[in-house]
């Protein structure tokens, strides 16, 4: 049987200290407004065909 190095999964050696809260809020602000950002151009450039 081969020798394995296994560690403690709860040591989190890779986790970065972060708040995922503010992640999650600021993922979804700035998704929310690029998609606002997107639909207004595509108003404008549909009024602009029409």
């Amino acid at each position: 049987m081969e020798n394995v190095n296994v560690r403690d999964p709860r040591e989190h050696v890779n986790e970065e200290p972060r708040d995922d809260l503010k992640d999650l809020v600021f993922g979804f602000g700035g998704m929310i407004g690029f998609m606002t950002v997107a639909y207004i151009i595509m108003v404008i450039v549909k009024y602009i065909i029409d």
